[in-house]
């Protein structure tokens, strides 16, 4: 992995005061959690089933001075193609894992180190979020991260 890209300055002083506009693409495999993460972050609440996306979504939030525009990717196998597509020209790619499903972790670093390799997103930041994580057999993000 290139560990000298991909730093998003979130704490730079007034870094986000100054951004009103915000594009992310969320991917990650099928049922890790990306479109209940975007329908928390639109509305605060969370609602436990959520039906597969089929290609994509996109949604639109604004939080204070930013608005977000958010691509919802399908992360079935016959979508995950089209994610280099939706992740090119954003400001940052979260790449969501379900850290309770142990069975999908192998895939998920596959998918990942694939998406990292894209010479067309080298210079764009990517987010690992580890989901789910408050389930009882989650990883810890330090075993997520060994494991990734």
């Amino acid at each position: 992995m290139h560990s000298t890209r991909r730093v998003l300055m979130l704490n730079t002083p007034g870094y986000l005061t100054k951004m009103t506009e915000m594009e992310l693409t969320l991917v990650g495999l099928q049922n890790s959690g990306k479109t209940t993460l975007v329908n928390v972050i639109a509305s605060g609440q969370f609602i436990e089933d959520s039906i597969p996306t089929v290609g994509f979504n996109m949604r639109k939030v604004t939080k204070g001075n930013v608005t977000m525009k958010l691509w919802d990717i399908g992360g079935q196998p016959r979508f995950r193609s089209m994610w280099e597509r939706y992740c090119r020209g954003v400001n940052a790619i979260v790449f969501v894992v379900d850290a309770a499903d142990h069975d999908k972790l192998e895939a998920a670093k596959v998918e990942l180190k694939g998406l990292l390799e894209r010479p067309q997103l080298i210079h764009i930041p990517v987010l690992i979020l580890g989901n789910k994580n408050d389930l009882d057999n989650a990883l810890s993000s330090e075993q997520l991260v060994d494991i990734l």
